[in-house]
C-alpha cells in the first residue's frame, strides 16, 4: 500500500510540475510585445518568441503593435458660416511604446476615438462651408496634428487621418447646384463678351487695312459671294455701283476706252 501511495504522490507531483512549467512559458507573436508585471509593478518588456514567467507572480499584458483603425462616426456640427454638416473620418494609429500604452492610459483605443470626435468637431466649427468642401487635406493634417499632441504621451502614433464623407441637407445641395449653374452662365457670358471684343478689334484693324488697299476689299467681297453661291436654292442680288466696286468700275472704264481706241484705229486705216 505504501508503494502505491508513493507512486500516486510522485504522479501528482509530476502533474503539478508540468502545470507549473506550462504556466511559466508564454509565446508572444512577432507583432506583439508583452509588458510583464511582477506583483503589480512593471518588470520588463518581453517578446517576441517564448518568454519565461513566474506563475501567480508575473502577469503579462500583451500589446498589439500593428496599425489599427478607428471609424469616427458621423459628427453633426455647425460651420463658421452657420451651415450644418455631417462629417465622418477614419484614423490610423499604432502603438510605438507598449509600456506607456499600458501605464499612461486605461484604454487607448477608446481614448483615440473620443479625442478624434471632439477634435473633428472643433476643426469643422472653425471653417466655412466652402473650406470644408475644398480643403479635405488640410482637415486631415490638422486633425492628425491634434491627435499626435495627445497620443504622444500615451505611446501611440497616429499615422494617417482620412475624411471619408461630408453630408449636406437636400435644401443646401439644391442651393449649391443653383449657385454652380449661375456661375457657369456667368462664365459663358464673360467668354462670349470677350470673344466679341476680340472680334471687333480684329475687324477694326481689317477695316483700316481695306481703306489703304481697295483691291483687298474687292477680293474679300468676291470670296464672300463665292461662299454664299455654294449654298443651293439662293438668289443673290449684288449692286454694281462705284461705291461698291471702285476697282471693278475702273477696270471696266479702262476696257471701254481701249475698245474705242481700237475701233478708231480700224476706221482710220480703212
Amino acid at each position: 500500500m505504501s508503494l502505491i501511495a508513493d507512486a500516486v504522490g510522485i504522479v501528482f507531483l509530476l502533474i503539478i510540475i508540468l502545470i507549473f512549467v506550462a504556466l511559466s512559458f508564454r509565446i508572444v507573436r512577432e507583432w506583439e510585445r508583452a509588458v510583464v508585471l511582477r506583483l503589480g509593478r512593471i518588470l520588463a518588456l518581453k517578446g517576441p518568441g517564448i518568454i519565461f514567467l513566474i506563475p501567480f507572480v508575473d502577469k503579462p499584458l500583451v500589446v498589439d503593435l500593428r496599425v489599427r483603425t478607428v471609424d469616427i462616426p458621423p459628427q453633426t456640427t455647425i460651420t463658421r458660416d452657420n451651415v450644418t454638416v455631417s462629417i465622418d473620418a477614419v484614423v490610423y494609429y499604432k502603438v510605438v511604446d507598449p509600456m506607456k500604452a499600458v501605464s499612461m492610459v486605461a484604454n487607448y483605443n477608446m481614448a483615440v476615438l473620443n479625442i478624434s470626435q471632439t477634435s473633428l468637431r472643433d476643426i469643422i466649427g472653425q471653417m466655412e462651408l466652402d473650406e470644408v468642401l475644398s480643403k479635405r487635406e488640410e482637415i486631415n493634417k490638422k486633425l492628425q496634428e491634434i491627435l499626435d499632441s495627445y497620443t504622444e504621451a500615451w505611446g501611440v502614433k497616429v499615422t494617417a487621418v482620412t475624411v471619408r464623407d461630408i453630408k449636406l441637407s437636400p435644401d443646401l445641395l439644391t442651393a449649391i447646384a443653383k449657385q454652380a449653374e449661375a456661375e457657369r452662365l456667368r462664365r459663358a457670358k464673360v467668354i462670349l463678351s470677350e470673344g466679341e471684343r476680340q472680334a471687333s478689334t480684329i475687324l477694326a484693324e481689317a477695316s483700316k487695312s481695306y481703306q489703304t488697299n481697295p483691291m483687298a476689299l474687292q477680293l474679300r467681297f468676291l470670296e464672300t459671294l463665292s461662299d454664299i453661291s455654294q449654298r443651293g436654292g439662293l438668289i443673290v442680288v449684288v449692286p454694281a455701283e462705284k461705291e461698291i466696286y471702285p476697282t471693278l468700275s475702273t477696270s471696266l472704264a479702262l476696257v471701254n476706252s481701249l475698245k474705242k481706241m481700237e475701233s478708231g484705229t480700224s476706221k482710220g486705216g480703212s
